[in-house]
């Protein structure tokens, strides 16, 4: 990355140190969540290692106060960015009855918060989609200026929900952007073996909508491409399809065994292209981060992710009376 591109992108120094801080604590959090995984203290982790940059660089191309996010069960970038904060998620890891997602009734993963207009997501990959397309309608219907915006990985965009959701958007020109996160793998099956296409944001096409793909280890390129197609949403032209490739570090989940279909050497080789290792690199080059500004903001962090741990384990469980609470209308 060259120094200062962030400046031509229109972002300022402390903006592109704010992006880097939000990746940072989404890398320690998830990071902690498998130790608490290992070690018997919460029961699944689903890991967002190594898509941060793609996360958080999007959502400060957002509109955070106004602008609606349906994220898939890796975004945690996303939904720190959005507001949801480090106590909150940990509760959610924990189960605990003050889980801001579901009271401790889903699993970790599974993200909603009316407050910061984060759409609940459930399991079955791909129903987010529809259900963004929906807040774009509202938003064209009503004349408002909210976009919405909705991710998933590549192996999602295999299912019926994808492409009816980007028809749909595509026919009545809806203010909505589809992010696919490419992490190569959907579970155990290859990129190759889940797309004949070259890009899954070739299919934008058929779509009636652009689509780009970028590197999603690079945050200010991932910030550019979805800019641009906020400018293009809010402008009436429309939705956009945008495919961000980086790779998973981690399993699939904490209940996965990853070294059954990829060789050690693979994730290795893609550990050098981690983008928390090249974003801050890129900020030192800038001028912006030094060496002990860093090791000062990972402390702070640490300091951040210590409270939440311990806030969270000795977080009350909600009530078994309250079961069926909020599955059934209640008079």
């Amino acid at each position: 990355m060259l120094a200062n591109r962030h400046r031509d992108l229109g972002l300022t120094d402390d903006q592109v140190l704010e992006m880097f801080r939000t990746m940072l604590l989404a890398r320690k959090l998830d990071e902690r969540m498998w130790l608490l995984n290992r070690s018997g203290k919460i029961p699944f982790v689903i890991s967002c290692q190594g898509q941060e940059a793609a996360q958080v660089g999007a959502s400060f191309a957002l509109d955070r106060d106004k602008d609606y996010v349906a994220p898939y069960y890796r975004d945690m970038g996303i939904v720190l960015a959005f507001g949801m904060t480090a106590n909150e998620l940990m509760l959610s890891a924990f189960a605990k009855e003050d889980d801001p997602n579901s009271g401790g009734r889903q699993m970790p993963g599974h993200f909603g918060q009316k407050k910061n207009r984060i759409l609940s997501g459930s399991s079955p990959v791909t129903t987010q989609v529809p259900h963004a397309v929906g807040v774009a309608l509202a938003a064209k219907m009503e004349r408002k200026d909210f976009v919405s915006f909705v991710t998933l990985g590549e192996g999602s965009s295999n299912q019926g929900d994808f492409h009816e959701g980007l028809n749909f958007a595509g026919v009545h020109k809806l203010p909505v952007i589809t992010m696919v996160e490419n992490n190569k793998y959907a579970i155990s099956v290859p990129y190759e073996r889940q797309v004949a296409s070259k890009n899954v944001a070739d299919r934008a096409q058929g779509y009636g909508m652009p689509g780009v793909t970028v590197d999603g280890n690079d945050p200010l390129a991932v910030y550019q491409a979805v800019k641009e197609a906020r400018k293009r949403a809010a402008a009436g032209d429309g939705p956009s399809l945008i495919e961000a490739v980086s790779y998973r570090l981690t399993a699939h989940s904490s209940d996965d065994d990853d070294s059954t279909y990829r060789e050690k050497n693979e994730v290795d080789e893609a550990r050098k292209e981690d983008s928390i290792i090249t974003f801050a690199n890129y900020l030192k080059e800038a001028k912006i981060l030094t060496e002990g500004a860093e090791k000062k903001l990972i402390e702070e962090i640490m300091i951040i992710i210590n409270e939440a741990t311990d806030l969270a384990e000795n977080a009350p469980y909600a009530e078994a009376e309250h079961a069926l609470k909020y599955v059934y209308e209640e008079k």
